[in-house]
């Protein structure tokens, strides 16, 4: 299964990505803010969503959004 980001390119397991749009999430009052950089990405059964980690919580987020860093 490969995982592409938008611009096309290739994510392995413990890459770094970037935000490219200003995304709200549901269900919490945080915005994260486009420039964004996620360390140490994790890939989930799904190839358009990777699991980023934000202090002690974990967020999903679509690969579509997101850019190799």
């Amino acid at each position: 299964m490969e995982v592409k980001d938008s611009n096309g390119t290739i994510l392995n397991e413990g890459d770094s990505v970037q935000v490219i749009k200003d995304l709200k999430v549901k269900g919490s009052s945080i915005t994260l803010k486009r420039g964004k950089v996620f360390k140490s990405i994790h890939l989930t059964s799904k190839n358009e969503e990777v699991e980023c980690r934000e202090g002690k919580s974990t967020l999903v987020l679509k690969t579509c959004f997101l850019k190799k860093a």
